[in-house]
């Protein structure tokens, strides 16, 4: 009996080594790094199960504690499908969510660090309802942590906590599932506090004070990320007018995507260009140099004010 149940564990492990994997280290602004001690945490992504073709992909805190569980269609970057499930390091349940080629559909439940749940948001699948900072949703639910209601079936007085639960970051009413009236609230990370206007989920005005005391007032939305004068489309345009294919790696097929990332100051200026994901070093150095060569970008901008901010772009050496 004892060798049995020894020849069904060896063959358990052997299938488990067995299985391929790609193991990437990350910062939590998304950066990948090369050694482990670097890294804020860990990605595993697994080929796919028996008649599937989604990857699972596991993401681990340092000391090994769950992070997340979900599928995948591509190994690197993630295009999360179906059910997916984030942790704190407790164990407990931070959020779970439904994806459909990388987007969050559906109902996704956000949960206290107690275990309890903390808000309930649906989400549109055309992405075409309500657009909040590069999230798309509605609010169906919200409760206090001890789980007194504060908005229920889309309506009432909406408290949004930081991402440790600290302090309350943003409130204000919400009717119909959206942001309206008056809101008010205070980001400790960028020592700003603000007060903004909403009309059916629609950011009408808002006014900014920094730590200096300076005010600066804007609409539409609170922050806008940087972008390439003309947009994706002549970012491209450009790097493919642009980019000389390293004559070595030209003779011998070599191709791949490098993922290159850097700062996008307030000027608008490319600084601090570093490869993230490498190819060859030929391949690497040319993707720095056409970044490097970029006009001025459309700085990013956050409550009215232009801010630097971290970006990272693949570029894809492709041989046709």
């Amino acid at each position: 009996m004892k060798f049995l149940y020894t020849l069904i564990l060896l063959l358990a492990l052997s299938q488990c080594f067995a299985q391929k994997q790609n193991v990437y280290y990350l910062k939590n602004d998304g950066r990948y790094v090369d050694v482990r001690d670097s890294a804020d945490y860990i990605r595993i992504v697994r080929e796919p199960d028996s008649a599937s073709t989604l990857y699972n992909v596991f993401e681990f805190y340092k000391k090994g504690e769950k992070k997340l569980i979900g599928k995948t269609s591509s190994i690197d970057p993630l295009v999360l499908e179906g059910q997916c499930v984030v942790y704190y390091r407790s164990g407990r349940r931070r959020a779970l969510a439904t994806y459909k080629n990388g987007r969050v559909v559906g109902t996704e439940y956000s949960f206290y660090p107690n275990g309890n749940i903390y808000l309930e948001k649906d989400y549109p699948d055309n992405g075409d309802l309500y657009n909040d900072i590069d999230n798309n949703f509605i609010v169906k639910s919200l409760l206090d942590s001890l789980g007194a209601v504060l908005v229920k079936e889309g309506n009432g007085y909406y408290k949004g906590y930081d991402d440790k639960f600290t302090y309350v970051e943003e409130e204000g009413p919400i009717k119909d599932g959206k942001r309206d009236g008056l809101w008010k609230g205070v980001f400790k990370e960028y020592n700003t506090g603000f007060t903004e206007t909403y009309a059916n989920g629609v950011l009408v005005n808002g006014t900014a004070t920094g730590k200096d005391g300076k005010i600066a007032n804007y609409t539409g939305a609170r922050g806008v990320p940087p972008s390439f004068k003309g947009g994706l489309n002549a970012f491209y345009k450009y790097l493919g007018g642009h980019i000389h294919y390293p004559e070595d790696e030209l003779n011998r097929n070599i191709h791949g995507k490098v993922l290159i990332g850097f700062v996008v100051e307030k000027d608008g200026r490319v600084s601090n260009i570093k490869v993230l994901k490498s190819v060859t070093p030929n391949i690497d150095a040319e993707a720095i140099r056409v970044i490097k060569n970029s006009p001025l970008w459309v700085p990013a901008t956050l409550f009215g004010t232009p801010v630097r901010v971290y970006y990272d772009v693949p570029i894809n050496f492709a041989l046709n």
